[in-house]
Formats: C-alpha cells, sequence, structure tokens
C-alpha cells in the first residue's frame, strides 16, 4: 500500500506539502509515522491511501503511536494551511512536540476516571453570573463572546462550564495569555479539578513536552489542558469545550510561520465539532465585540462580584502645562508627592510607561495636535533621512511642519524615552526607595516568577514596568499607579493603536483600587487629555469608546468592515527591496476588488538581513485576498500575513 505523508518539517525553500512513502500496514489518516527523508528520519501524518507511484518510493519506518491525531486537530492541519497560506510542513511541525521520533522515558497515562467534585455549591454564583450562564448554554452560535467587567467573576462561569463538560465526560482546553501572569485562575481550576488539569508553558523542556502530549493523547479520561495559544494543539478526545480568557491579547497571534489566530482557530474547531467556544474579556478586540454583536453572541457581565473595591481617583496631568512638571521632567510634582506619602506609609507605587515600538512622537507642545494621515486616520511617522513624515499604511508623505497646524506653535517634538532612564530618574529622586524594573530585560537575569513573589512581599517600593506587570497580577500592597506618558503608543503608525492604548490603560488603572488599600489613585500624564483612547480608559466606558473605533474604521475601510494583509520583502539594498515590491505592487493593483497601497518602508526599516518594505492589501473579499496571494511566487524574502493584528511587525 502506499500513502501521502505530511513530513513535519520543511524541505527547501518551495517545500512540497506532500511525500510518498511505502507500508505493509493498514494506516489511518491521522496516524503518526517515522519516514526517510534524504539521510535524516522526521515524524509525519498519514494523509491517505494513494494509487502506486510511477517512481520508486521508499518504505514508512514505523509507526509511532497505535492512536491516530483526534479528527479534530487533523482536519485543523488542512485549515491552518489554507486559511492562513501556511505550507503544510510548517503546520505539522508546529502541531506535533519537538522530538517526537525520540525514545523518551515513558510515563503512564493518565486513566483516573473519577471526577473530584464534592458538590456544585463547591462555584457559587451571583444573579448576573447565572443569568450570564443562562445566556452561553442558551445562544445558539458556537463561538460566544463574555463581556465581563474587571472583578464580574469570569472565572466561575469558566468553572461551571467546565464542570459540565468533564460530567459529561467531555475535555476542555482553556487558553491564557501566559501562566506566569494568570497564576490566580489556573490556582482556582487546580484547586477544583485536581488531577484532571494538564499543564503546558513555555518552560517545559522538549521531552517534557513530548510526554505530557504523549499522556494527552493516551489517556482515558477527560481532561483540563491549560496553556497558551499552543495548547489548542493538545491531542485531547472528546474536545466539549474552549475558553480563551483575556481574549484581546495580542500573544493569540502567532507572527511567526506558521502564522494565525488561536481565536479564529478555536472558532474553527467549535464550529465543526458543535461546541462552545468562550471568549472571555474586560475590552475584546473590537473587531470580535462588533461581530459578536452582529450574531446576537454578545454575553455581557457589567456587576461586579465583590463589593469590597473602593472607589479610584483618577488624576489627568497635561504633559503640555510644564508648570505640572516644576521638579522632575518626566514625573508630576503631585505624582511624585503621592511617591513620597506611600513610601512614608510602606506603600507600593507602579510606574507604567507604554514603550510598545520606538516610533517618537510627532506632536505640538503647545495644544497636543498629533501629526496623521489624512486617508488612514494613523500616526504619521518622522523618516529623519528625508524629514518627511511618512504613513506607513498608505504612503501618503508630508513635510514636517514649522508650526503647528492648528495653534500656530513653532514647539513640534519627535522624541520618546524607555525605562531605564525613568529608573536613573527615580534613584536620584529617592536614593533610599527599593526600585524594581519589569521589561523585558528581565527575561536576562532574574526570573519574573522570582520578582513578582518578592513585590507581593513587600521587597520593593517602586515598581517600573511595561506590559510585562500591567495585566493579571493582583498587587496587594499597590497604591498608586502613575502613567508617564499615556499617549505614547497612539504615535505608532498601526491602525490598532488607539485600541491597544485603551486596552493597556483599563488594565493598568484595574491593578488598584481592588480593596486592598484604602486609598487609590492613577495619575496620567498626556499631551493628549481629551483623545477618547484615554478618556473613555479613566471611565472605563468601552461601549462608547468601540463605537467610536468602529466608526473610524469603516471610514477608512478597515477590519471588521474589510480584510487585510500585509506583504513583505527584506533585501540587503533598498534599490533591490523596491524594485521587486514594485513589481508585486504592478501585479496586484490589476486584480478587482482589490486595494493596494504604495510601497512604504517597514515600521522596522531596518535590520541585519537588510531593508523591508511592505504592502497593505484591503479587500471586501477574504477569498478574494487569499486567491491574490497565493498567485504570487513565493521567495525566501516574501513574508505574508493574513488578517495581522497589527502594522508594526514584520
Amino acid at each position: 500500500m502506499f500513502y501521502e505523508v505530511i513530513p513535519a518539517k520543511q524541505i527547501g525553500r518551495n517545500s512540497v506539502d506532500f511525500l510518498t512513502y511505502s507500508s505493509e500496514m493498514d494506516l489511518k489518516p491521522g496516524s503518526l509515522v517515522l519516514v526517510p527523508l534524504k539521510s535524516t528520519k522526521i515524524p509525519g501524518i498519514i494523509v491517505k491511501k494513494t494509487p502506486k507511484p510511477k517512481f520508486k518510493v521508499k518504505p514508512i519506518e514505523k509507526l509511532l503511536y497505535d492512536e491516530p491525531l483526534p479528527n479534530h486537530l487533523f482536519k485543523s492541519l488542512f485549515w491552518l494551511s489554507e486559511y492562513y497560506l501556511n505550507p503544510l510542513p510548517s503546520v505539522a511541525s508546529a502541531i506535533l512536540p519537538n522530538g517526537l521520533e525520540k525514545n523518551r522515558r515513558k510515563t503512564p497515562p493518565s486513566n483516573s476516571s473519577n471526577l473530584p467534585l464534592e458538590k456544585k455549591s463547591r462555584i457559587p454564583l451571583n444573579p448576573a453570573q447565572k443569568q450570564a450562564l443562562e445566556r452561553i448554554e442558551s445562544t445558539p452560535t458556537a463561538t460566544k463572546l463574555l463581556f465581563g467587567i474587571t472583578g464580574s467573576g469570569k472565572t466561575n462561569i469558566y468553572l461551571k462550564l467546565a464542570e459540565k463538560a468533564l460530567k459529561d465526560h467531555q475535555s476542555v482546553i482553556l487558553l491564557v495569555p501566559e501562566i506566569a501572569l494568570t497564576s490566580q485562575l489556573v490556582q482556582v481550576f487546580e484547586r477544583t479539578f485536581e488531577k484532571n488539569i494538564v499543564l503546558l508553558h513555555s518552560r517545559q523542556t522538549d521531552a517534557s513536552r513530548h510526554r505530557i502530549w504523549e499522556q494527552i493523547l493516551l489517556a482515558k479520561s477527560p481532561q483540563i489542558i491549560i496553556g497558551p495559544r499552543s495548547a489548542l494543539f493538545a491531542p485531547v478526545k472528546n474536545l466539549g469545550l474552549i475558553i480563551i480568557d483575556e481574549s484581546h491579547e495580542s500573544s493569540y497571534y502567532q507572527e511567526n510561520t506558521p502564522k494565525y489566530s488561536a481565536l479564529r482557530l478555536a472558532s474553527f474547531l467549535a464550529s465543526a465539532l458543535k461546541i462552545t467556544c468562550l471568549q472571555g474579556s474586560a475590552t475584546p478586540l473590537v473587531s470580535d465585540y462588533y461581530l459578536a454583536r452582529q450574531k446576537n453572541a454578545l454575553i455581557p457581565l457589567t456587576v461586579k462580584a465583590k463589593k469590597t473595591a473602593i472607589p479610584t481617583k483618577i488624576h489627568i496631568i497635561d504633559l503640555k502645562n510644564r508648570d505640572n512638571f516644576s521638579r522632575n521632567r518626566f514625573f508630576s510634582t503631585p505624582l511624585l508627592n503621592a511617591i513620597k506619602t506611600n513610601l512614608e506609609s510602606h506603600k507600593q507605587t507602579l510606574i507604567f510607561h507604554n514603550r510598545r515600538g520606538s516610533a517618537p512622537l510627532t506632536i505640538c507642545e503647545g495644544c497636543g495636535w498629533q501629526a496623521l494621515c489624512p486617508d488612514c486616520f494613523l500616526p504619521l511617522t518622522l523618516h529623519s533621512d528625508s524629514y518627511r513624515l511618512l504613513c506607513h499604511a498608505c504612503g501618503h508623505s508630508e513635510p514636517v511642519p514649522l508650526n503647528c497646524p492648528e495653534c500656530k506653535c513653532p514647539n513640534i517634538l519627535h522624541k520618546g524615552f524607555g525605562t531605564k532612564l525613568l529608573e536613573s530618574e527615580l534613584k536620584k529622586l529617592f536614593i533610599n526607595a527599593r526600585i524594581a524594573r519589569f521589561d523585558a530585560d528581565n527575561k536576562k537575569s532574574e526570573s519574573l516568577d522570582l520578582l513578582y513573589d518578592k513585590v507581593k512581599n513587600g521587597d520593593f517600593d517602586i515598581l517600573i514596568g511595561t506590559q510585562t506587570i500591567a495585566k493579571g497580577l493582583d498587587l496587594p500592597l499597590l497604591a498608586t499607579v502613575g502613567v508617564v506618558q499615556a499617549d505614547a503608543g497612539l504615535s505608532l503608525p498601526d491602525f490598532a493603536s488607539e485600541e491597544h492604548t485603551f486596552e493597556l490603560l483599563t488594565q493598568v488603572i484595574g491593578r488598584v483600587g481592588r480593596g486592598h488599600q484604602e486609598t487609590a489613585e492613577v495619575f496620567i500624564q498626556t499631551y493628549q487629555p481629551d483623545h477618547p483612547a484615554i478618556s473613555y480608559a479613566t471611565t472605563a466606558d468601552y461601549e462608547t469608546f468601540s463605537n467610536y473605533l468602529l466608526k473610524n474604521r469603516q471610514k477608512a475601510h478597515l477590519p471588521p468592515f474589510s480584510y487585510l494583509a500585509k506583504l513583505s520583502l527584506t533585501y540587503k539594498t533598498e534599490e533591490t527591496v523596491l524594485k521587486y515590491l514594485k513589481s508585486y505592487y504592478k501585479t496586484l493593483s490589476k486584480i478587482p476588488k482589490l486595494s493596494v497601497s504604495t510601497p512604504t518602508p517597514a515600521f522596522h526599516e531596518r535590520s541585519k538581513s537588510g531593508y523591508t518594505w511592505q504592502l497593505i492589501i484591503k479587500s471586501n473579499s477574504r477569498k478574494t485576498l487569499e486567491n491574490a496571494l497565493s498567485s504570487l511566487e513565493a521567495t525566501p524574502n516574501l513574508r505574508l500575513s493574513l488578517d495581522p493584528p497589527s502594522l508594526l511587525n514584520s
């Protein structure tokens, strides 16, 4: 017999999707096998039987497991390849654990069928939660959005749904952005369901991941798999529920090949299996919020579960008024006074800086005017070599104004700063304060988990952080949050910049006011105090903000009112990249129902690989986008991204 096999490894530059092998075994689709490839042996996935080929084929080395991949996972291989234009071998490589062909030390599979649930009463629900649960269970669509404000008790609803799935002998997948940032949620699930829990996370070794994957594949009882986006690839049988916590998080989109959104994959799996996929968020992605409203699949949960929270006093500090910064150029006097008070009373202060990306602001110091593209309404980026402002989305270009178009002020600023500078300034101002900085550099030194423990124990007085510390953590000694430049993210040339700014501010404001301290204050420093992303975040008015954002997106033909793709090209010289990109532009511009931007530099234009330029492509039909991009000749220099959540990455 002869079989088509997907190799779990790309072969050369123009990888084929299938290879043909022979075997005397009767193999099912989805069976995992070891196949020879040149001088090595690699895992592969059986697709189907095929007629005897005219060329000589090698035999399959061996069957790795008697148990094939679950059918839903087998189907997702082809969906991920077709929907995101990924090569099948790269999808197979992502689905299977590294070292699948290696002989690991065996661990016995979990065969426990007794579910450690003493009473349902272990998961209490208030009236609002009960109503939300009833709506989830009665809503016919597979994917539902639980729009729950911070502290509304989304976790209890997750627990109830998981409990029901287990009692029906169905498995559950719970996606979290990162285990370390959602430790409390994980602990609640572990306490409730005990040995039914399987954790997946980035710190596990290849050997450990392989053993866990094997345990899941061979398990006889239902399980709850908790992990990041790749947990969707857990080979669970009888999957009955998918929960995506903090569904707005950017980590649910994989930027590297194979590119995919875990939210879209989860929706596909839920539809195929006719089960529930529940997204939960206090600040859902506006596209998902819009679609949920359209499909009547939006479940609001707007009542706080506990009344222990205290009112948070929010101060808006206008960065344009330099009288507010008499003692320091980065920290306003009211914020410095609050830090001093906290130090005296042994309370903590969090200084938050959104430094995502590195584009400097192009803004008027007098009135806060910001340079925006007249067509896309996105921030323009200063290119110092030509001294012009450029839109990275559509290619619009204009000279840098000498005076502000609004107030005629001559002070047009182009500047930015990072967390290290903030740390050095605070050390000068508060010599004896214990200061900790949380950002990407922590990964190179002390682990984040250890730092979090020290923060909770009161080992630090002032915390300086980016997105790493703004989300998901309950900090009992925290009394004050200071946002040094709330509109920093608004200067990024990205259609999602306003959405990210609103979400981050909402999250960081939520770090205080949880009832641990008698007072809770937030100081928001901004050049644009009246910007909707800032003003609506301070009042936690998601609905009004989303309506504002949707109105602008509709004008600019951006998602969810169109489909988006990004084509990036990298070559050693700018001349070469422009030559080839113009050729792609000419080809794509001829396709009907396709809108193609002029070639523009990528946000990270220069790297060790050379120069990167891009095209932004829109269409009202996703199929039109797929067909257009599929028709292009694939090269190692070309990168395609369908439905990109951001225009910043290549």
